[in-house]
Order: C-alpha cells, then sequence, then structure tokens
C-alpha cells in the first residue's frame, strides 16, 4: 500500500534520522550530496568544509532535502522539503548549531566525516582544516510518502 505520510509523520522521520541529501543547483548543474544532520524543528543543520555543494548553495540558496527509512523495497518512508540555505556566522549562533549537532552525534556510533570540526578552540589545534562553513536549511516545505506491505 502506497500513501502520504501525515504531518507527525515527517516530523518524526526528519528528527529520527542523522543522515540525509541536499540537491543544489546552478547554471544547469544539478548536485545531490549526502550529509550528517540535525533537526531543530525549522530547519536541516549541517556543516562543511569548503566545496561545491558551499559554492553552488551560496548562488542559488534554493535547495531540496530529502531523507528516508526504508527497511525493504516494499516497507519505506521518504520525506522531501523544498528551503533556503543560509551561513550561521554569528559566533554565538554557531556555538549554539554545532553544540545541538555534537549533543545529537555523540548518541550515534559516526563515520569521521560527520565528526564536527570544531566546537571549541582546542578541537582546533589538532586540524589542519580550514574554519568549516556551517549553515541551515531553513524548511518552506515539506512532504512525505511511504510504502507498506
Amino acid at each position: 500500500m502506497l500513501g502520504i505520510l501525515s504531518k507527525a509523520e515527517i516530523e518524526e522521520l526528519l528528527y529520527s534520522n542523522n543522515l540525509g541529501r541536499i540537491g543544489c543547483s546552478y547554471n544547469g548543474k544539478t548536485y545531490v550530496v549526502p550529509v550528517n544532520y540535525v533537526y531543530d524543528g525549522r530547519s536541516i543543520i549541517a556543516h562543511s568544509t569548503e566545496g561545491l555543494k558551499i559554492q553552488i548553495m551560496r548562488k542559488n540558496p534554493s535547495v531540496c532535502f530529502e531523507v528516508d527509512h526504508v527497511e525493504n523495497n516494499k516497507n519505506w518512508q521518504s520525506v522531501i522539503t523544498q528551503g533556503t540555505y543560509m551561513e550561521i556566522t554569528g559566533e554565538r549562533e554557531r556555538y549554539d548549531a554545532m553544540k545541538l549537532f555534537v549533543d545529537r552525534m555523540l548518541k550515534l556510533k559516526i563515520s569521521t566525516t560527520a565528526h564536527p570540526p570544531e566546537i571549541a578552540p582546542d578541537r582546533l589545534r589538532n586540524s589542519t582544516s580550514a574554519r568549516p562553513v556551517i549553515y541551515r536549511i531553513l524548511l518552506l516545505e515539506k512532504t512525505g510518502r511511504y510504502e507498506k506491505e
């Protein structure tokens, strides 16, 4: 049976996951990339080093975000959102966003690329990477579908 997720089911799927995909495009080039994230009830919060994804989103802040939960080919849920990319630049806002991210991620076993590159100055001592870009995707529309056997 195919169906449409309720608003509550959409929220649950966004809150309960930590890996989604951002779709962004600019000048005829579309780019879809997986990201680790946290959901704060309004926005997807994530971080990245400078790269193609950040370059594209800076040029065209209208993005799509997708997350799903798949048990098998006949039992799955998927949420697709439309939103606006916004960099978090204020020091207090950056700290709060990364704290939310760290608090959530510390509870999970995650890959090296998902580890937040900063939260306190002493973390930067051992890092050779540049200051990360911390950003939010302010969600404007959310839709969800499911299939259940």
